[in-house]
């Protein structure tokens, strides 16, 4: 049996009692770590808290591990149960969908345990969720590569007065590209899109469109940590939401749509 676990957004206490029972029946537990992270996971004890709770040692599955050598992890389930953990729920990344589709291929056994997710944990700034367009990524631009293709699905979501929620990019184990170019790989250092890097370069590729989309004075809502004890929700301009730290990763960013009186209630309480 192959069990992906979704961990929730917290810390090692947000599994669910499904997912906790899951885990200590499995002889190999693997945890993804490049798609998210759980916030305490970026501190040095991190993976000692999982491994102490959950009662079994943790192999860390990065994005090479998955995408290159995801057979391996499948083989392993095909004689004994086998664990992988996701921060989030399983299925906010299409890497996962994936290895289920892999799994059944090999007539393995796929059982998933959903947990809490940025997709939902959101709703709390009083925002509805069925008032949300289509979810876009900011990727960290580079001199040569500034992709701007969320611009018009940005666009669409606000036509129809709908929110747009940014998931902001994380930079974890990715190779440079002159050691690719050498054929021996060495990694940048890991990097956490901020909320205010976010705006800069939304800002950056509205100045270049000139569709009047958003603006500096557009509301958004900032959120960093969600799920943990200090998450941080700060509402307002671009503009102004530029000015504030919010501290640790990691960040996301939500482009507020037309809003409902309930909606802007709420919002009150996050405002500056």
């Amino acid at each position: 049996m192959l069990y992906i676990i979704g961990l929730g957004l917290g810390d090692e206490k947000d599994i669910t009692l499904k997912g906790l029972e899951a885990v200590k029946k499995c002889s190999k537990v693997y945890m993804e770590a490049y798609t998210s992270l759980l916030s305490f996971g970026l501190s040095p004890n991190g993976l000692s808290n999982l491994e102490n709770l959950y009662g079994r040692s943790i192999a860390i599955a990065d994005r090479e591990m998955v995408e290159e050598k995801a057979d391996d992890i499948l083989n392993e389930a095909q004689s004994s149960d086998v664990a992988f953990l996701v921060v989030g729920d399983p299925f906010g990344a299409t890497t996962h969908t994936d290895l289920v589709v892999r799994a059944k291929k090999l007539g393995v056994e796929v059982k998933v345990v959903h947990n809490a997710s940025v997709m939902n944990a959101v709703g709390v700034c009083g925002l509805q969720l069925y008032h949300y367009g289509e979810t876009v990524s900011i990727p960290f631009f580079t001199e040569t590569w500034r992709p701007d293709s969320f611009y018009e699905k940005i666009r669409e979501n606000r036509k129809l007065g709908l929110h747009t929620l940014c998931l902001l990019d994380i930079r974890v184990k990715e190779p440079t590209i002159e050691s690719l170019c050498r054929g021996k790989k060495q990694y940048e250092p890991a990097r956490f899109m901020t909320v205010n890097t976010a705006i800069e370069q939304l800002l950056e590729v509205e100045e270049a469109r000139g569709e009047s989309v958003y603006g500096e004075n557009t509301i958004c809502v900032g959120f960093a940590r969600l799920g943990s004890e200090d998450q941080k929700v700060v509402a307002g301009s671009m503009k102004q939401l530029l000015t504030i730290d919010f501290g640790a990763p990691l960040h996301c960013l939500v482009i507020v749509g037309k809003t409902h009186p309930v909606e802007e209630e709420m919002l009150e309480f996050y405002g500056l």
